[in-house]
């Protein structure tokens, strides 16, 4: 089966706003916050320049980058019709962002027309990620900048001991609903390869200790796995409840490292 945030569409409006709820939510955590706030204030935004999010799904992570902008145009692309609809109902959306429905393969821009071109969480669900990173060179102004964050979903965990339950949703998760979960490891090679420069390369942890980010590897994973005739609708409810009892009672603990790479086109 495809990783079905390839085509989030095809799944219908219930998995369209499970996804839109799970953006919005992980954009919300404090540490996802201060990981995506270190990587824009480490991109030096060209002043009224032309700054564009492929993948932005609800645009969460593109009305951060607004505000770090320097009165520049961004522009928050997304495959999706409908978590495009979702990003532009948000009610925080600032003044110089707007939105397109396009692919990251073959993007509505002109040669040489973009300055920054920001990819969050989209590479590690896409079959080949040099078919975007191509298309970022192409729109990229010489020096323009890319920035890249994703998660290394290989190491996806929320277990407190061997075969805890709650794991194996994350690591189903993994396994179905990311399309290349060692992504990270290929990230650097993968972006040389387009021609980029590479600035930086690091990778911080996104720990899961409270709330409910981490409920959508349960709760997607698990009803997959229901789908699937793997377990029963009573297991299910039964793991989710045990992330309730855990976030109560101090015990939740997840991990998921995420790597940042900036890097530039080489000037012409």
């Amino acid at each position: 089966m495809a990783d079905p945030f390839q085509d989030v569409d095809a799944r219908g409006a219930d998995f369209i706003k499970a996804v839109a709820d799970a953006l919005e939510t992980r954009a919300a955590e404090p540490i996802m916050q201060d990981i995506v706030d270190g990587y824009l204030a480490e991109a030096g935004f060209q002043p009224g320049g032309i700054h564009l999010e492929v993948g932005a799904g609800t645009g969460a992570i593109a009305r951060r980058i607004a505000r770090h902008a320097n009165s520049g145009r961004v522009i928050a692309s997304d495959l999706s019709p409908g978590l495009i609809d979702y990003a532009r109902a948000h009610p925080d959306n600032p003044d110089n962002l707007e939105f397109e429905v396009a692919t990251g393969a073959t993007l509505a821009h002109d040669d040489a027309s973009i300055d920054t071109v920001v990819m969050h969480t989209v590479l590690s669900h896409v079959p080949d990620p040099r078919i975007l990173l191509d298309e970022a060179a192409r729109v990229l102004k010489p020096g323009g900048v890319l920035v890249i964050c994703d998660a290394d979903f290989s190491k996806t965990s929320i277990g407190n001991t061997l075969g805890d339950p709650l794991d194996a949703c994350a690591v189903y998760f993994a396994d179905n609903f990311v399309t290349d979960k060692h992504l990270v490891g290929r990230l650097r090679e993968l972006t040389a390869g387009a021609g980029f420069q590479i600035e930086t390369f690091r990778v911080v942890s996104r720990l899961i200790s409270e709330g409910l980010s981490a409920m959508n590897w349960v709760a997607m994973g698990g009803k997959m796995m229901v789908e699937r005739g793997l377990i029963g609708q009573q297991m299910l409810d039964a793991m989710i409840a045990e992330y309730h009892r855990r976030l109560e009672v101090n015990a939740l603990y997840g991990f998921l490292p995420f790597a940042v790479l900036i890097a530039r086109r080489a000037s012409a």
